[in-house]
């Protein structure tokens, strides 16, 4: 084979190879740049994308949520069995109340107007609900304004929240 035919023929396999291996070939090594998937950083952003990163979604979704929950909690009466509520894991693993269980009834009663029952479902929940509410009314009312906002506890306030949740299960895990 003269040194012609010899290049022509390397130049055939060459852009074979570069469109694409054919079935048993390998594939060419150093043939080109690799290529390279999709930065999420440096993607063009949709505007559903830039809609979605508004600091007002998120607040909104949890409202939507709540409103969800709370809609099909007021016709599911938590004090009987046989519904489709979520179950304390809490409980389920030691047979301990956790600070937060009897939310669930508490709202129910809240929502029927049954405060006294409330009050006995879950007593500090029951009190730091408004609390509860004002951070959350807040997020919202800052995501209106195009700001994020997320509050900051001291690590002394970390300690008091964390010393509140253990005093109230060992206080109504002993009665």
């Amino acid at each position: 084979m003269s040194r012609a035919a010899s290049r022509e023929a390397g130049t055939a396999r060459a852009v074979s190879c570069e469109a694409g291996p054919s079935r048993g070939a390998e594939p060419s090594r150093g043939a080109g740049p690799a290529p390279r998937r999709a930065d999420l950083r440096t993607a063009p952003r949709t505007a559903l994308h830039t809609a979605l990163r508004h600091p007002v979604v998120a607040p909104l979704a949890v409202f939507a949520a709540g409103a969800a929950g709370a809609a099909y909690l007021y016709g599911t009466d938590p004090h009987e069995p046989g519904h489709l509520l979520p179950r304390c894991p809490f409980r389920l693993l030691t047979g301990l109340l956790c600070p937060a269980c009897g939310g669930t009834r508490m709202v129910y009663d809240l929502m029927h107007g049954h405060l006294t029952a409330a009050w006995l479902d879950n007593r500090a929940l029951l009190l730091a609900s408004p609390l509860a509410l004002g951070l959350l009314l807040r997020w919202a009312v800052e995501g209106v304004r195009g700001r994020r906002w997320r509050p900051a506890l001291s690590a002394r306030a970390q300690a008091l929240v964390l010393l509140l949740a253990v005093a109230w299960t060992v206080t109504r895990n002993l009665t």
